[in-house]
């Protein structure tokens, strides 16, 4: 590690310690030229793949949009934040455990919509109108009566 007040590269640890979340390692060092003492942080990070959109265009997965596309569906819902932050770590670790390097941006639609529909079927409604495009009235229709089919483990019907 380089010191950061005069750039060599001669630093020692001092000691270290985990944080108190667990998931970094905090370290004191000093520099053996200088003899100037710093801080470094240790964190593990995690690549997610990247998104390919519907027209090949590929992007760096991003928190913040899956984030909006929960709350439009569930603006003015009564969900409570840490289940929508729950399904958005759920959703996150599955991106995560799939090992792929890249992944359709359909394939986190279908993820964000069974997760809505265990949250709340309003919202499951109003996202898929708008991911599957509702054209009409038997659209909305059609899914509605999906919303309203006793909740078991299955995989949300794709357009």
């Amino acid at each position: 590690m380089k010191c950061p007040f005069c750039n060599a590269d001669d630093t020692s640890v001092i000691d270290s310690r985990v944080s108190e979340e667990g998931n970094r390692i905090r370290r004191r060092r000093r520099c053996l030229t200088c003899d100037k003492r710093f801080t470094t942080y240790e964190t593990v990070e995690l690549r997610l793949p990247q998104v390919v959109k519907q027209d090949g265009n590929r992007s760096e997965f991003n928190r913040d949009k899956l984030l909006t596309g929960f709350m439009r569906a569930l603006h003015k819902r009564p969900v409570p934040t840490e289940y929508v932050d729950a399904a958005m770590d759920r959703i996150v670790q599955k991106l995560l455990s799939l090992g792929e390097r890249e992944i359709p941006s359909r394939k986190i639609g279908e993820m964000v919509m069974q997760e809505l529909y265990k949250l709340d079927k309003v919202a499951y409604i109003r996202f898929a109108s708008v991911y599957r495009s509702f054209q009409d009235a038997d659209d909305f229709h059609s899914a509605i009566k999906e919303a309203q089919r006793p909740q078991r483990k299955r995989e949300i019907k794709k357009p």
